[in-house]
């Protein structure tokens, strides 16, 4: 049982990493005047052909009954909507404030899992959400005072509950399948509605992309945020539930503040540093669970909280 645990622990740990890497790609694509429209296809329309190179290799046959399709079509969709709206949002507000609005879908997928389908919400539980909240709120670097776009937060919660629901339909689904091909689907519905949505304005008009170099920023958004991140939040969910997964993904921003930090200089200031450790000890909750008390931990979280 343990073992099981800490695989999927460990894979979610994994998953949330990956996708933190987004920026590594996303941000040089914009540089090379690549729309979000076009960003967003190629990645999940080389992530399609590559799931689908892989499921030849491992020779896992393509054919799903009628109730799987209907799963899968959702998850396509809702990850669709999760990825347009998130994006859409960077119109009308800073991608920092999104990304930190987007990161309160932990809370939904507890809401979610303790309305519909009776999960009992444990105090740790609440504590460990809590402190990854916080902590993902100090890493925002935003300029004080920004007044707060009201359809930018609509779009980032929107974004944040199509993501919560996704987390959820994966645990909940009776389907049995491999990851790879749990992902293979969901993306190919996902690219599927990306091309007809980019039909609907023409700023978000499909164009080729411009150079070698943006090429190989596609395929690391396809790969790493996309592929890996999906096929390791699918088995995470399905070793540990729905509930730790999401907190652990507290990950994904911290690892985006890392990558600004190595690799496009950014300072590491005292606040980042204590956000980081607010995190780090919501992780700790979620790996180590019931073998800590609570009241240990509310006493060392009220000490970092006067340090700060």
């Amino acid at each position: 049982m343990k073992k099981t645990k800490y695989i999927g622990i460990l894979c979610a740990i994994l998953s949330a990493v990956c996708y933190g890497t987004n920026p590594l790609g996303a941000l040089h694509l914009y540089e090379e005047g690549v729309n979000t429209a076009t960003v967003l296809a190629h990645r999940f329309g080389l992530a399609v052909v590559m799931l689908a190179v892989v499921m030849l290799i491992k020779r896992e046959p393509f054919k799903v009954t009628r109730q799987e399709f209907k799963v899968l079509f959702s998850l396509g969709i809702l990850f669709a909507a999760s990825s347009i709206t998130y994006y859409q949002s960077f119109h009308f507000m800073d991608a920092g404030i999104a990304s930190t609005i987007l990161f309160v879908y932990p809370v939904m997928v507890a809401v979610i899992m303790a309305l519909f389908f009776k999960e009992r919400v444990t105090a740790m539980t609440v504590v460990a959400i809590a402190m990854s909240l916080v902590g993902i709120g100090l890493l925002y670097k935003g300029e004080t005072g920004a007044s707060l776009s009201a359809m930018g937060i609509v779009l980032c919660v929107l974004s944040s509950l199509a993501y919560a629901v996704y987390i959820v339909v994966v645990n909940q689904s009776s389907i049995r399948m491999s990851s790879f091909k749990v992902t293979f689907y969901a993306m190919l519905v996902c690219e599927i509605t990306l091309i007809l949505y980019s039909f609907t304005s023409p700023e978000l008009y499909l164009h080729a992309l411009p150079s070698a170099r943006a090429w190989g920023f596609a395929v690391w958004l396809s790969v790493v945020p996309t592929i890996l991140s999906l096929v390791f939040m699918t088995v995470a969910v399905h070793h540990v539930g729905a509930t730790p997964t999401a907190i652990l993904g507290a990950l994904e921003p911290l690892t985006a503040v890392a990558i600004g930090v190595v690799v496009f200089g950014e300072m590491l200031t005292p606040r980042l540093i204590v956000g980081i450790i607010f995190i780090l000890f919501a992780v700790m909750l979620v790996v180590l669970g019931k073998d800590l008390h609570l009241r240990t931990i509310t006493h060392a979280v009220s000490r970092l909280w006067h340090w700060k």
